[in-house]
């Protein structure tokens, strides 16, 4: 005889049946399909780890933002990068004040903010303005990368580079003296004051100059804000204030072309010595008549290029690496946080003609 103990058991496992015969009749025809919602099974944690992974459908898309727009040192990047977007898959939005004016820059990076970018990268005019804004983007989950000039290092992820800071400053300061046998006053053409980098390149010019050259004299740092316009007029300012100017070094890509114009018209052609940073093609007529000596760059456009690059490796998990072979670009060099893009080219009359950007 069964106990009453054992019947109850009986039931309940007859109930038990009939609920799984019930549930499995429901299913569809073919395998069925179950969402696993928790496993005993070990985790490897592989899945975490993962970057998230856009589709073909949903690239992931780059906000850059350069200090100005239409001049032809950033119209040369913007090709770079939308090459490499192409290449890529990924989408560039390539934005910039018509100006070099921060507050304008604030702007452009507070809508790629609201636009939900998956990366800003920005050639930064105020590095201590831009802070606060950069430091909003990276808290909401954006990758943020500088490159051409630099911020404060809370505000991005790495700075891309074009060369090694102290080498191009004093290589800089070199060019200059070796075309003034040494000796003479000379100003710089900055672009704007506040902008790192090239306050970085300034402060290795004057290192340069007084622990190799003491026979010459830095007289004046004047502000171009990389305006065409004004370049011109700050370097016939220059040449009128400092009349026994021996040369002038720019070291962004509107000065050195606006200071050869100044030179040649003044009739201070031989005379006034011009070297600095500055593309080819704007220097070629100056270097060929000889109102300009030297001038030096690295291509604008695989800076652009190597930029979209390096976010779209970033945002899949992979940061910049010491001596990375970067596909169509070549080995770059890597310390820390900063990416060096290369050595810079000098152009000469002798040369120039050799380059085409």
């Amino acid at each position: 005889m069964w106990t009453e103990g054992v019947i109850d058991l009986l039931r309940l496992l007859c109930s038990l049946c009939m609920i799984v015969i019930f549930v499995s009749a429901c299913q569809p025809a073919g395998n069925p399909k179950f969402e696993v919602v928790y496993s005993m099974e070990p985790s490897s944690g592989t899945d975490a780890a993962e970057p998230p992974v856009k589709s073909s459908d949903h690239p992931w898309t780059i906000g850059i933002v350069p200090k100005l727009v239409e001049i032809p040192y950033f119209n040369l990047v913007e090709q770079g990068a939308l090459e490499a977007a192409e290449s890529l898959g990924a989408q560039v939005i390539y934005k910039g004040p018509p100006i070099a004016d921060t507050t304008q820059q604030i702007r452009i990076i507070q809508d790629f903010i609201q636009e939900h970018v998956d990366a800003i990268a920005v050639s930064a005019i105020d590095p201590e303005k831009l802070l606060p804004t950069l430091v909003q983007a990276r808290q909401a989950g954006i990758k943020v990368i500088t490159w051409d000039s630099d911020t404060y290092r809370e505000g991005r992820d790495f700075f891309v580079n074009m060369v090694d800071n102290e080498k191009l400053g004093r290589h800089l300061m070199d060019t200059l003296a070796w075309n003034t046998g040494e000796k003479g006053k000379f100003a710089i053409l900055t672009g704007q004051m506040k902008a790192a980098t090239l306050n970085e390149w300034i402060k290795w010019m004057k290192v340069q100059q007084k622990t190799y050259y003491p026979d010459m004299e830095l007289v004046e740092i004047a502000a171009t804000d990389d305006d065409p316009g004004k370049a011109y007029e700050e370097a016939k300012r220059l040449l009128a204030d400092h009349p026994h100017l021996a040369g002038i070094i720019g070291n962004s890509s509107v000065g050195p072309p606006a200071a050869a114009q100044a030179v040649k018209e003044a009739g201070l052609t031989g005379k006034v010595k011009v070297v600095g940073l500055s593309m080819p093609n704007s220097m070629a007529p100056y270097l060929q008549d000889g109102s300009a000596q030297v001038a030096t760059l690295w291509s604008p456009k695989k800076l652009g290029y190597l930029t979209v690059v390096l976010a779209v490796q970033a945002l899949k998990g992979n940061p910049p690496q010491d001596g990375m072979n970067v596909p169509n670009f070549g080995i770059v060099r890597v310390a820390g946080d900063v990416v060096v893009m290369g050595d810079p080219v000098d152009f000469t009359k002798e040369n120039v003609n050799q380059y085409d950007f």
